[in-house]
């Protein structure tokens, strides 16, 4: 590996000998002071901890925004689509669709689509502003999908944002937007995969171009390692991303826990741990394939797409999942989800002791579509009435109560909401318990059994119980079937509904 990889810190000190005091004379020497975060797991797991602004967090805002944003058609993945026959999203098919209304990839492949990409109304304040109001914490855009377009002003590659499509540093307004408005900024890395992203099969596609190779990369054995040559690559972009915009959250997709990448585990780690440092601030690595454990579990923040756990997990984790069905990125035929299964996630996922990082795609031209403005803006209104029992709290000696019904696992989700006023979930925030229900129970009444005279999991009295939801009046007692509540009137708000428990000393 080639020699950027510096572990120890070298710091030119200037010192004034006791020399004469004629000559007052200086002589500079050189003192080694090595980093805190060597590239060995002991030493990284003697020294790190997952920052408590994480903990706290509990929901922020992934963003898939590129070029395969300009057909809006099938997925993110649409540049691999227009290479691979047979290859479909959502039933629909890039390699036909692309044929017919752009043509063949021998005259308009996908670097093609770049200069269409203009992003001329996107607005990073605005889009900042409503991620504020949904009530999310921190923003994740992606710096690179596996297309190897840069989102970002790279020093590394020609393709990159500020150089063609929209011709801005749209991460830079991304991240100062996020700044201001007292957030953390994140970004995503996905460019491991590139190596294997672009179907060669036929020498007149663009993909075989010598000038486009650092595009498209080669044509290489499917089932090859990574050659060293495109290690220093990842390795300098990724470095490239980090050096340049200080982000608080580094995540990363699969590619990088392929066979081939594990000399960079520890390199990687080792380098933006020590970067958190330098920069005096709590950072947090997240990888996205937890099953592969590609990264020692307590070292990092291991991140389930589109599943979640099925109990408390002992470390903090993530969820990282979209408000449509189909597609991380835009397109036009997308099927959404409901805000309030949306929101039943992530009370669910909260009180296992994860976050959620929910996934928007915004339209070429930088505008986020209605839909997707409309559920966060919804989900925006639940938190701000309830928004105490999710943030900043732990989780509690039970996630909750009734059927979790998830699976750890690529696409595990259904959009449709099976869960109900049976179904409750918990968390704490010192000594006060929340107890959340998914559903509303038309009666007004909700039991909940674990927390019975006789439960085994609190032994104090309760003292008060206080409806967050709204200003209904509420009645309770505690029997030996359950904490009885009683609400009066009906629902104030949609979605689920919460109580704060207080105990007696």
């Amino acid at each position: 590996m080639k020699q950027f990889r510096i572990h120890i810190l070298v710091i030119t000190v200037t010192m004034i000998l006791a020399v004469s005091c004629k000559t007052g004379e200086k002589e500079e020497k050189t003192v080694e002071v090595p980093q805190k975060y060597k590239p060995e797991w002991g030493s990284i797991r003697s020294n790190y901890k997952i920052p408590e602004w994480f903990r706290d967090a509990k929901f922020g805002i992934f963003l898939h925004w590129g070029p395969y944003a300009v057909p809006a058609y099938s997925s993110e993945k649409y540049p691999k689509g227009i290479y691979q026959e047979g290859w479909s999203k959502g039933g629909m098919k890039p390699y036909t669709y692309h044929r017919e209304h752009y043509g063949d990839p021998s005259k308009f492949g996908y670097k093609d689509l770049i200069p269409m990409f203009k992003a001329e109304n996107f607005d990073a304040k605005k889009w900042v502003k409503l991620f504020k109001q949904a009530g999310a914490k921190y923003v994740v855009p992606v710096a690179e999908h596996h297309d190897g377009f840069a989102m970002y002003n790279s020093n590394v590659t020609r393709w990159n944002v500020v150089k063609m499509g929209p011709k801005k540093d749209v991460m830079k307004l991304l991240k100062e937007a996020t700044v201001n408005e007292g957030m953390k900024f994140g970004v995503s890395s996905h460019f491991a995969l590139n190596r294997q992203y672009y179907n060669h099969k036929d020498p007149s596609w663009d993909t075989n171009d010598p000038q486009y190779q650092d595009l498209y990369w080669k044509k290489i054995e499917r089932k090859s390692l990574p050659s060293q040559e495109f290690l220093d690559l990842w390795w300098n972009r990724t470095t490239d991303i980090i050096d340049n915009y200080e982000p608080d959250l580094l995540w990363f997709d699969f590619g990088l826990d392929k066979p081939g990448f594990e000399s960079v585990h520890k390199e990687i780690l080792a380098y933006y741990y020590n970067k958190g440092l330098e920069w005096n601030k709590g950072v947090v690595f997240q990888d996205k394939n937890m099953k592969r454990k590609s990264f020692p579990e307590d070292l990092i923040v291991l991140d389930i797409e589109r599943g979640r756990m099925d109990n408390i997990y002992k470390y903090p984790w993530q969820t990282d999942t979209s408000v449509g069905e189909i597609s991380w990125g835009y397109i036009k035929d997308e099927k959404y989800k409901s805000y309030d299964y949306l929101l039943d996630e992530l009370i669910d996922i909260v009180s296992k002791n994860g976050c959620l990082l929910l996934n928007i795609g915004p339209k070429a031209d930088g505008t986020i579509p209605s839909e997707a403005e409309n559920i966060l803006l919804k989900m925006g209104e639940w938190l701000s009435v309830n928004g105490e029992s999710i943030y900043n709290t732990r989780p509690w000696k039970i996630y909750g109560e009734g059927p979790t019904k998830v699976s750890m696992g690529h696409h595990s989700e259904k959009n449709n909401k099976t869960s109900g006023y049976k179904d409750i979930r918990f968390t704490i925030k010192g000594d006060v318990l929340y107890a959340t229900a998914l559903g509303w129970n038309e009666s007004g009444v909700f039991t909940i059994k674990s927390l019975a005279s006789n439960n085994p999991h609190e032994t104090r009295e309760i003292a008060s119980i206080a409806f967050i939801s709204g200003k209904n009046a509420i009645d309770w007692k505690q029997t030996e079937a359950g904490l009885v509540i009683e609400v009066d009137g009906e629902k104030p708000c949609e979605a689920a509904f919460s109580f704060k428990i207080k105990f007696k000393e």
